[in-house]
């Protein structure tokens, strides 16, 4: 059976050259970095250049970058840290369309006496500039919002809400897991002072991620013990995972440029296609929009029924966020954007990577109508 995988927002596989740059670590260069024998400072020789790998990447200093386990504990780390230092700026302002690790980790710092602000999103997916800039009282102290979202794709102001925290002194995060190593993401050209990366995004391995910190940012470490990456997150580094996400990271840099553009031909030829299936539509801008994202709902469906008979023939998408998709709500970004709960279950995720081709793309194209059509008939019954 021809196997097509059309779910990299959810995961990559990892590229087989970070895969030889990793297994030396696992069995020759195998030290704690924190060891002051030949083998712990072997250790940390790679640490550090992995970490230069990563800052050159970002615009940013290599003492700017700190290792963590992912995403999801690069944005507590960022979040629970700029928040926990300074209790008289109690203030968080976010977005309704955030992963669950901002939305979540917001939560719970609400139940904790901070206030929260969550800003709605227009049908595009768009935080609103007035509406944030309204939203800033005196004890706004951070404001989390993701680069580009991971269900549908859309890519948010970040470099001009950068603007507005900078003229009124808040410090800006953003959750950029689904967006880099996909389009530029400079530091400083997007004005932020906290930025969340993880590794399996890009073609590295799972259970690494990376937070900048732009130098003089004032954050508390959320985990204690041993004092490694700077005092900031404690707990032996992942030294193979580290190597593998530079690797990554030092691959995408010669290829994003051209990959995005074949990407985004493949994208839009996809999304020409699916449209042509009848009560169907697109979520999310059509151009500011990740390149290898297509996120559509189509009308009379049900999308977990759909991503079942996509597996049958061997396609792999989702409904939505991977993180949640065990879940029997109706996806939180689509009906942000004005779909009914109806609506946002009868959702489809499509997202390319490295291996998809343009016969992949005729495939899914050749087999979906027919399985949406059959879907609506058993539905009409």
């Amino acid at each position: 059976m021809k196997r097509v995988y059309m779910d990299h927002a959810a995961t990559t596989y990892v590229d087989p050259r970070v895969v030889q740059e990793m297994l030396p670590y696992f069995t020759e260069h195998f030290g704690n970095a924190s060891s002051l024998h030949f083998f712990g400072r072997e250790a940390k020789e790679a640490l550090e250049h992995s970490r230069e790998i990563v800052a050159k990447a970002l615009g940013a200093s290599p003492d700017e970058i700190y290792f963590t386990s992912g995403g999801t504990e690069s944005d507590n780390l960022a979040i629970k840290g700029v928040m926990y230092t300074n209790k008289i700026k109690n203030h968080i302002i976010t977005s309704i369309i955030e992963h669950h690790a901002v939305l979540e980790t917001c939560n719970y710092l609400q139940e904790q006496g901070f206030e929260v602000t969550y800003l709605p999103v227009d049908k595009q997916g768009f935080v609103s500039l007035n509406h944030l800039e309204d939203s800033v009282t005196e004890k706004t102290g951070l404001v989390t919002i993701m680069q580009a979202n991971n269900e549908i794709g859309t890519i948010e102001p970040i470099k001009e809400i950068g603007k507005i925290t900078k003229e009124n002194g808040i410090y800006l995060h953003t959750d950029a897991v689904q967006s880099f190593g996909k389009i530029p993401t400079n530091v400083n050209d997007l004005n932020v002072d906290l930025l969340s990366i993880s590794g399996h995004k890009i073609y590295g391995p799972k259970g690494v991620g990376v937070l900048y910190i732009r130098e003089g940012v004032k954050i508390e470490p959320v985990q204690h013990g041993g004092g490694h990456e700077r005092g900031m997150r404690s707990g032996t580094e992942n030294v193979p995972g580290i190597v593998g996400l530079a690797k990554a990271v030092e691959i995408f840099q010669v290829e994003m440029e051209k990959e995005s553009e074949r990407l985004t031909d493949l994208r839009d030829k996809l999304i020409k296609g699916v449209l042509e299936i009848e009560d169907s539509w697109l979520n999310g801008h059509p151009t500011k929009r990740l390149p290898n994202n297509a996120n559509f709902s189509f009308d009379r469906l049900e999308g977990e029924s759909l991503i079942l008979r996509l597996d049958a023939k061997g396609i792999a998408a989702s409904t939505g966020s991977a993180c949640s998709s065990g879940s029997k709500a109706p996806s939180h970004v689509l009906t942000a954007i004005g779909l009914t709960p109806e609506q946002a279950n009868g959702s489809l995720r499509l997202t390319l990577g490295k291996r998809n081709t343009e016969e992949d793309v005729d495939f899914v194209l050749e087999v979906l109508p027919e399985i949406i059509l059959d879907l609506r008939k058993l539905s009409a019954v």
